[in-house]
């Protein structure tokens, strides 16, 4: 075994080199501080998550504003809008709505370590891809974060960390 810090030869068992006093960690720590891209990442993607879902929130209202707008005016006389207009922007609403509940819970799942909220994530990022810019960056995050096959193997382990 050679030491990082200065490369003399150092016996086997050893803590610190004798020639430079350098700290080796052993097996466990070397295990513990190596735990992975998911881990890094997995706080600050939650984090993200709840922040756009609360945007998508304010997203949502601002539709229903702008729908009641349509339907009454503002003296109460009707704009005379089409009714189309008025059935798209109430079911966008509800959409957006639905999306940011969905928002919610995967950050919130993220941030607890519940195996579910891996693949609702995953989902909801390849949903948020088309919302350009911000749910375009945070769905590429996302899917750079969670979607590679040892990104699975990571995030299960630390599900069972944090269970344990």
């Amino acid at each position: 075994m050679f030491c990082n810090g200065c490369g003399k030869t150092i016996e086997a068992g050893r803590r610190f080199c004798s020639y430079c006093g350098k700290e080796f960690l052993g097996p466990s720590e070397i295990l513990q501080a190596n735990r992975g891209r998911v881990y890094a990442h997995v706080r600050l993607l939650s984090i993200f998550w709840l922040a756009y879902s609360a945007f998508n929130v304010l997203a949502a209202f601002g539709l229903l504003l702008a729908n009641s707008i349509f339907l009454h005016g503002r003296s109460g006389v009707p704009y005379g809008a089409p009714s189309f207009i008025q059935a798209l922007l109430g079911i966008l609403s509800i959409f957006i709505f639905v999306k940011a509940a969905l928002g919610f819970a995967a950050g919130w799942g993220l941030m607890n370590h519940a195996p579910w909220a891996r693949i609702l994530t995953l989902i909801l990022a390849f949903v948020s891809l088309f919302n350009i810019p911000l749910g375009t960056a945070l769905g590429i995050y996302t899917l750079w974060v969670l979607l590679p096959a040892d990104s699975e193997r990571q995030y299960v382990e630390q599900t069972r960390r944090e269970a344990a």
